[in-house]
């Protein structure tokens, strides 16, 4: 019997399992802890979404980039619904797939995009009149998306994404670099769900982080430690099963 299949032996079944048990728990307990890192940090990026609304002006201006430290910042936009409701394709909510409906909104010189909620199927042949008239709403601030998603009819009013830069041509004033989800869904439509939220400290669940690593560590020393025992037990086997059967 070879050395290495003589490890096999029953005698040899309880070491083999302590390894096994060791290396499952190891998996485990790092995997969950890192479950929880990042459920902690999705769930600070929604606290921040709950913050104090600042007005428009504070977040973002008409020809200003977007301000990646403020994804998800509530903000207090007041303007005026132009109507020429858009829908953007592809959103879900709640498991369902469906669309955006997005109304511009003028403030000042130039044009903002809000999504006034979501909605199974495009209503636009049945829906009411479009918003218009001045508003004063608070939503939360997003980036222009660049999903790389084409926009196969351009003279739609359908669009696959929601880049600032594909509105242009509906719209002969200037666009903000950015668009807002209502956090008041108006009528015939629900709550859109936030598509980008902002980071979360680098610091936030980093114990549970370290806890992952930790664990995984422990489960790549013990197959270590079960691989050295191996290689000894097995040297030591070929060295046994090679003396002279007289020295033995």
């Amino acid at each position: 019997m070879s050395a290495a299949r003589a490890l096999l032996a029953p005698r040899y079944w309880g070491y083999h399992l302590v390894v096994v048990a060791a290396l499952v728990a190891a998996a485990w307990l790092g995997t969950w802890q890192w479950h929880g890192w990042q459920e902690r940090r999705a769930a600070e990026a929604r606290d921040l979404t709950q913050g104090q609304p600042i007005p428009l002006a504070d977040a973002i201006g008409p020809d200003d980039p977007f301000p990646g430290d403020l994804v998800g910042q509530p903000v207090e936009v007041r303007g005026t619904y132009l109507g020429g409701t858009l829908w953007v394709s592809g959103r879900r909510h709640e498991g369902r797939e469906g669309y955006w409906v997005v109304d511009p909104v003028q403030v000042g010189d130039s044009v903002l995009p809000v999504v006034r909620g979501w909605e199974a199927t495009p209503s636009w042949d049945e829906r009411g009149p479009e918003p218009r008239g001045a508003v004063d709403l608070v939503g939360w601030l997003q980036p222009s998306e660049s999903t790389g998603a084409r926009d196969d009819d351009g003279g739609d009013r359908l669009l696959p994404q929601l880049r600032v830069a594909d509105l242009a041509q509906y719209f002969d004033q200037d666009l903000y670099g950015a668009y807002v989800v209502t956090r008041d869904p108006g009528p015939g439509v629900v709550q859109a769900d936030l598509e980008q939220l902002p980071d979360a400290s680098r610091f936030t669940a980093l114990r549970n982080l370290l806890y992952a690593v930790e664990w995984w560590f422990f489960g790549l020393f013990a197959a270590f430690v079960w691989w050295r025992w191996v290689r000894e037990e097995t040297e030591e086997l070929e060295e046994t099963e090679a003396e002279p059967a007289g020295s033995r």
